[in-house]
């Protein structure tokens, strides 16, 4: 019997891909657990989406909060600066009037007197309400006191040689003299100084806080975004309501906290460049004027050899013009009018005495004419008090913020946007359970 094999046909080749190129792999499979799942995925951009949300409204709530303190710090520090420059015009005006009366031998006009005295203890008040206010420049101010003391003394002793005719007072006046203005007046300019350092410090803090503010929110919504792009490619759902609604309540905190730290920003620099700097400019004008006045006097005492006291006068008289033709005006136009009218009257003195009639000029600076340099300058250095006064009221008034109801306001919203966004998350999640 014959055995038949048949062979099996052979098998056709393998067909090739119409470009000629091997077939593509399969798409490789997602994971299906773990944080780089959809699921795993969905609970780690969701706590990145409240964790970004929360820390910004921390962010605002410090932010605000920072503000608010920067703006009672600059009003501190320039209620501060005032009464530093206060008290020291308090004790120039009281070394203007103890050289005034010193022309007058013997006993020195009451009027004059009684201003030395109330301007000497205006000045000693304010220096120990200054030095109860805070521990910035408390050792400062109590060497201020320790050579007001010594000063004083010094006045002292010239007016009782002066009543008695020892020509040895005029030293005792200039030592005096000497000390307010190489030891006294200094040392209450570099606290002047380190006050106006401390303004411009809050100054700028009051001012970095809106752009702060709004960078800190740029960047969350730049998070918030990129966390939506990935839910909308993993989900095929191109919007996510938790993640809108978030995004909505982050654009809220910028615009509520921009505009209310930006209108707070602009109300303090306004408030800065406007009457605090004018009230800064009278009062530094005030102690210039009161220091002119010394120099007319010394110049006269000095009998023909005060010709660098005049020069003094001269540069004093110029910067205070200068102070309140700039800022000052603002305050009071009228006071480059009454500050000539007394230089005006000052020149008549220096006509009388450079001609060589001394009793006349002296005559003249203590005069009780109302047109005469007394009384010019006593209108003068009055309306110059007034507008320092109305100038100081006007800073407090302006220096104020929205209040700590801002801060807290932003750190809910972004609260709410937070809880917004992991809840719309949360829906996705359920749907792979």
């Amino acid at each position: 019997m014959t055995t038949t094999v048949v062979s099996s046909p052979p098998s056709p080749p393998p067909t090739p891909h119409p470009s000629g190129a091997p077939a593509p792999a399969a798409p490789p499979a997602r994971p299906t657990s773990g944080w780089r799942s959809t699921p795993g995925g969905l609970r780690v951009w969701g706590a990145v989406a409240v964790v970004v949300t929360a820390l910004t409204g921390l962010l605002g709530l410090l932010t605000a909060t920072s503000q608010s303190a920067a703006v009672d710090g600059l009003r501190d520090s320039a209620a501060q600066l005032v009464g530093l420059q206060d008290a020291r015009n308090q004790l120039v005006a009281a070394d203007a009037a103890a050289t005034t009366a010193f022309l007058v031998g013997g006993l020195e006009p009451t009027d004059l007197r009684a201003s030395y005295d109330a301007a000497l203890d205006a000045g000693a008040l304010a220096l120990t309400q200054l030095a109860g206010s805070g521990p910035e420049g408390a050792d400062g101010l109590a060497q201020v006191s320790a050579d007001l003391t010594e000063y004083s003394g010094l006045v002292a002793q010239a007016r009782a040689n002066n009543r008695q005719g020892f020509p040895v007072a005029s030293a005792y006046l200039e030592e005096a003299s000497t000390v307010l203005r190489e030891d006294i007046v200094p040392a209450l300019d570099e606290l002047v100084a380190a006050e106006q350092q401390r303004v411009d410090d809050e100054l700028a803090a009051v001012r970095t806080a809106t752009p702060t503010l709004l960078v800190v929110v740029l960047l969350a919504l730049v998070a918030l975004v990129g966390v939506q792009v990935w839910v909308a490619r993993r989900t095929r759902r191109t919007f996510n309501g938790g993640l809108v609604a978030a995004t909505v309540m982050l654009l809220a905190v910028a615009v509520i906290g921009g505009s209310t730290l930006g209108s707070a920003a602009s109300r303090t620099s306004r408030v800065h460049d406007g009457s605090y700097a004018a009230t800064v400019a009278t009062s530094q004008a005030f102690a210039l004027v009161n220091d002119a006045r010394s120099m007319e006097a010394f110049t006269l005492i000095r009998r023909g050899s005060g010709a660098a006291y005049e020069e003094s006068f001269v540069a004093g008289t110029e910067q205070a013009r200068d102070a309140l033709a700039g800022d000052g005006s603002r305050l009071d136009p009228s006071l480059v009018d009454r500050l000539d009218a007394w230089v005006a009257a000052h020149r008549d003195v220096r006509a009388l005495d450079d001609a060589g009639d001394w009793d006349g000029a002296v005559a003249l600076v203590t005069s009780d004419d109302p047109a005469a340099s007394p009384a010019l300058f006593d209108d003068l250095s009055t309306s110059l008090t007034a507008a320092v006064d109305s100038g100081s009221a006007e800073v407090a008034d302006g220096l104020h913020t929205g209040g700590p109801w801002v801060g807290w306001l932003l750190a809910i919203f972004a609260v709410i946007g937070g809880l917004l966004a992991w809840t719309g998350l949360r829906a996705r999640r359920e749907e792979y359970r």
